[in-house]
């Protein structure tokens, strides 16, 4: 049975003549159909998730493919029951995404080579072949490739330094990538390229093209993949659910992620609701304790309340509170 709504997954780098202008005019026309979502533009390409009905989101790839520059652009589509986006957002930006590099990367001249579900499946079960996840350590953590590396990073563009911290580890390897729907791996593997790897490849279409392939169905995935929307996750593995995101606060198994209640840290944190309320949606010490705690104002917890909570867990006010 079909859902009521369809979220679109997409981007394209081709040279887009006058960003600026193309993004007034395509988020109007955006909010004439009556699309919501966000939608990134720059010199460099498009990169966007919206979501609409049947018809509005139809009408939103008709249009896109009788653009001669997106005329191959390649949509991948989940089925929703409500859309996971409150209003449309289309922002210029100076690129697609970053990987805070002096020459910055083409992917048009120079990227990994492109494997399919099955050939990536075929990397990730061979033993010789370094699997590196290029997305953010949160992301890695809800759901990620079996055996796949964790860099230690908080976002993209602090990927390359750490590649460069462990390079020896696997300069002479194999090595593919993956991220959410391809973007950042055209980036990063063709960094990869011009680092001097040899032998690179990367997940064509990301993990969103992967877990929909009929013959792989999303085998050797476990937990959820993380999106940048309402959602928060989405299933991926078709065969068999296993839960590796771990509870920030006691460890144990939990897919539920929320923002650190302290607006200065905002750390998204995996955490059961029980948790959430025990812990002051604080994801340290500090961030319970900090008169800009946010789950303290929205609750109007008392500084009683809060020393009863905090006590609960071992620790207590300052007294200069």
């Amino acid at each position: 049975m079909s859902k009521d709504y369809r979220v679109l997954l997409y981007y394209k780098y081709v040279h887009i003549e006058n960003p600026e202008e193309y993004t007034i005019k395509h988020l109007a026309f955006c909010k004439e159909v009556g699309l919501k979502g966000r939608i990134l533009v720059a010199e460099e390409g498009i990169n966007g998730t919206i979501a609409g009905t049947f018809e509005q989101t139809q009408q939103y790839i008709d249009a896109m493919h009788a653009d001669p520059y997106f005329s191959d652009l390649v949509f991948k589509i989940d089925e929703e029951e409500r859309p996971p986006f409150k209003k449309m957002f289309v922002r210029l930006r100076p690129e697609l995404v970053s990987l805070n590099l002096l020459d910055d990367i083409d992917p048009n001249e120079v990227t990994g080579n492109y494997l399919e579900p099955k050939e990536f499946r075929e990397a990730i079960l061979d033993k010789n072949t370094i699997v590196i996840d290029a997305r953010n350590d949160y992301e890695y953590d809800l759901g990620h490739f079996r055996g796949a590396i964790r860099p230690e990073i908080r976002t993209f563009r602090e990927l390359p330094q750490w590649i460069r911290d462990n390079k020896e580890t696997f300069m002479d390897k194999r090595v593919v990538t993956y991220c959410t729907g391809g973007i950042r791996c055209e980036k990063f593997s063709g960094w990869l390229v011009k680092e001097g790897f040899k032998d690179v490849g990367q997940l064509h279409g990301g993990i969103a093209t992967y877990g929909k392939d009929p013959e792989v169905q999303g085998d050797l995935w476990d937990g959820q993949m993380y999106v940048f929307d309402e959602r928060i996750s989405v299933p991926v593995n078709q065969k068999e659910h296993v839960i590796v995101g771990l509870d920030w606060f006691d460890g144990t198994p939990c897919e539920r992620y929320l923002n650190c209640a302290n607006p200065a840290c905002n750390r998204q944190i995996l955490a059961s609701e029980s948790n959430e309320h025990k812990y002051l949606r604080g994801c340290s010490h500090e961030c319970r304790i900090t008169p800009a705690n946010l789950y303290v104002k929205r609750n109007n917890l008392s500084q009683e309340d809060v020393a009863e909570r905090l006590a609960v867990i071992g620790e207590k006010l300052p007294a200069s509170v």
